[in-house]
């Protein structure tokens, strides 16, 4: 089972910048699409950003194109969330996802099969 866990959330002012991280055990992530979604308090999940296995191709949801840039170092099991010009609706807990094995990247929660924990990016206005 993979084992993801995210960090580089926290409180930041509108207009300001985050990384976000996402670390994958071993060799976890071979093969593997990985999403970043999104979850604000009484609201659904929402995808942010997705990522295919060689890096070449990349999705984004449209409230968050070109603010937003999603990369992945294969060779350190890692893949990052670059967020610039943040705003207050950006605000929520942040999860990277890895897809099933070989999938295309995709936006659809359901296609992700393994989860990490969490990390709270705040926005404040």
């Amino acid at each position: 089972q993979v084992q993801l866990v995210e960090s580089g959330g926290g409180l930041v002012q509108a207009g300001g910048s985050l990384r976000l991280s996402c670390a994958a055990s071993g060799r976890a992530l071979v093969g593997k699409a990985v999403g970043w979604f999104r979850q604000a308090p009484g609201k659904e999940q929402e995808f942010v950003a997705g990522v295919n296995w060689s890096g070449g191709t990349t999705q984004y949801a449209e409230s968050v194109k070109g603010r937003f840039t999603i990369s992945r170092d294969n060779a350190k099991n890692t893949v990052s969330l670059q967020m610039n010009s943040l705003k207050p609706d950006d605000t929520a807990v942040y999860y990277c996802a890895a897809g099933r094995r070989l999938a295309p990247v995709t936006t659809i929660y359901s296609d992700y099969a393994e989860w990490g924990q969490g990390t709270q990016v705040t926005v404040s206005s």
